[in-house]
């Protein structure tokens, strides 16, 4: 309607969120399942080169791309010499990590600067490299800590990654990739200032 307000960023991203999930929920388990196996394709020769190292990733619920299996998939790709940090969610909601397969309290939310590769859930991603999550904000706390130059990768079903650019709010944190059962890996420009598009 001319002379209306655009909705704010919080609003659109509350929309955004409420379509693509239930877009996710309308998935058939067979189209979850393939997809899964072809992120998991894409994803081990993306990890072939953080043998050893420290990587973080996250257990999928059941509608998210990346399978029950992603956190074996990852240990697999680190090898023994590697680690593997899992997200514990705080009350405070934001995350500490957790040493996947090692038994013992969970390491402080600082310690996933010690992480090389991030795999991260999202619900979209655009070509800018912004992220939409869930809404909690846990991760985009998590996010504000990764070390410079570290690899933040997220997963998605096809038709995830946003043509368009995607509401924005100064507290968000930019990933660097995103991994697609169709097009597989695709790199983002995540250089420069979110800026809030479109609103």
């Amino acid at each position: 309607m001319a002379g209306q307000l655009a909705p704010e960023p919080a609003a659109r991203k509350r929309e955004l969120r409420a379509r693509l999930l239930a877009a996710r929920r309308a998935l058939p388990e067979p189209a979850r399942r393939e997809a899964a196996r072809r992120v998991g394709e894409v994803l081990t020769g993306l990890l072939a080169a953080y043998a050893g190292r420290t990587i973080a990733g996250y257990v999928p619920m059941a509608t998210e791309p990346g399978g029950p299996d992603l956190p074996d998939l990852l240990a697999a790709a680190v090898g023994e010499s590697g680690r593997v940090l899992l997200p514990v969610l705080r009350e405070d909601l934001d995350l500490a990590w957790a040493v996947a397969g090692a038994a013992g309290a969970p390491l402080a939310p600082a310690a996933i600067r010690e992480a090389a590769l991030l795999v991260v859930p999202a619900v979209a991603v655009d070509y800018q490299g912004v992220r939409l999550g869930r809404g909690g904000g846990s991760y985009d706390r998590a996010l504000a800590r990764v070390a410079p130059g570290a690899e933040v990768v997220a997963v998605l079903h096809d038709g995830e990654l946003s043509e368009r650019p995607l509401p924005a709010e100064p507290h968000d944190r930019r990933v660097t990739a995103a991994i697609l059962p169709g097009p597989g890996l695709v790199r983002l420009n995540s250089t420069g200032p979110i800026m809030n598009l479109g609103s």
